[in-house]
């Protein structure tokens, strides 16, 4: 199954620096060490048998689909102000929600409505295409929603709070 293809990534100027510099990073000393050691490795000769020389290489596809995926992300970045705190769901919102309906669902849960990239492991990071997030934006505090979760169910939220999130 692939994911729909965005236009536009949403991100606060902090989470742009953020990616650009670990794009900068990669593409620079990291990309270099990586060529130094798949180089000293194959200095060594038989290739079948060199670990190194494969572990090398594993790590080089793994940063050169990085960087391709952070070229991507900033090509299409929106960077754009913290939104107003008007308890509307939108991009850039900390959001808390309960599910309605069956009471032993009466705790909240909070997550921040934008891109993984903006996940700093502080907080659950749900993308406005999302099952939740598609459902949840453009509603306000007080509002109930519908959605369809991965597993088919039929699902109920209520918006608790809607705030602008504020990187900590």
């Amino acid at each position: 199954m692939t994911q729909p293809v965005q236009d536009k990534i949403w991100l606060t100027q902090e989470a742009y620096d953020k990616l650009q510099a670990e794009l900068e990073n990669l593409s620079g000393p990291v990309r270099q060490e990586i060529i130094e050691r798949i180089s000293a490795a194959r200095d060594e000769g038989d290739l079948k048998e060199n670990g190194g020389y494969h572990a090398a290489k594993d790590e080089q596809g793994k940063v050169e689909a990085r960087i391709r995926q952070l070229e991507d992300m900033l090509r299409r970045a929106e960077v754009g102000e913290t939104p107003k705190d008007d308890g509307i769901v939108e991009p850039g919102m900390k959001v808390t929600y309960k599910f309605v309906g069956d009471p032993d669902d009466a705790e909240t849960s909070t997550f921040l409505l934008g891109n993984k990239a903006l996940d700093d492991g502080t907080i659950d990071v749900f993308s406005p295409e999302s099952p939740l997030g598609s459902a949840i934006l453009g509603a306000k505090v007080g509002d109930q929603v519908s959605y369809t979760a991965p597993n088919g169910k039929e699902l109920k939220v209520q918006v608790v709070e809607a705030k602008p999130f504020v990187a900590g």
